[in-house]
């Protein structure tokens, strides 16, 4: 029986896998959860759901990964959901690349003091891995 807590994790943690096709980290959970608890409390979880045959982990250095019993688990739950859980989901994301769209402006912050400093090898090197982080 999963605590509720882990129901959220996994929740979490099979839809940011559909949206990004990777592993999720427990930093990243923690990250986009909003849960109000440590790192290792959701690695704790995680193993716990492994264990449960919830999720998987490619190698040990690998975010975890849904197993068809999770997406089961996921797609039972979805049929009996209630609006308001998927606004709250929609909420979630946008706050999620709220924090994508900062983390890019403080790039292009830097890319800008760059320019201030007529550096223009080291502008094309940083435009040149933005583009390749990007495209991918």
């Amino acid at each position: 029986m999963l605590t509720e807590r882990q129901e959220k994790l996994l929740d979490f943690l099979i839809r940011e896998y559909i949206t990004t096709a990777e592993p999720v980290s427990s930093m990243a959970l923690k990250t986009i959860s909003d849960l109000d608890i440590s790192a290792a409390t959701v690695r704790n979880d995680l193993q716990e759901l492994a264990e449960a045959g919830y999720l998987t982990q490619p190698h040990t250095s690998a975010g975890r990964v849904p197993t068809q019993k999770a997406y089961r688990y996921f797609s039972d739950k979805i049929l009996g959901e209630q609006p308001t859980d998927f606004e709250d989901f929609i909420v979630r994301q946008i706050k999620f690349a709220h924090m994508e769209m900062e983390r890019e402006m403080k790039f292009m912050e830097e890319l800008m003091q760059t320019l201030e400093d007529d550096n223009l090898f080291e502008i094309l090197n940083i435009l040149d891995t933005w583009h390749k982080k990007t495209m991918n």
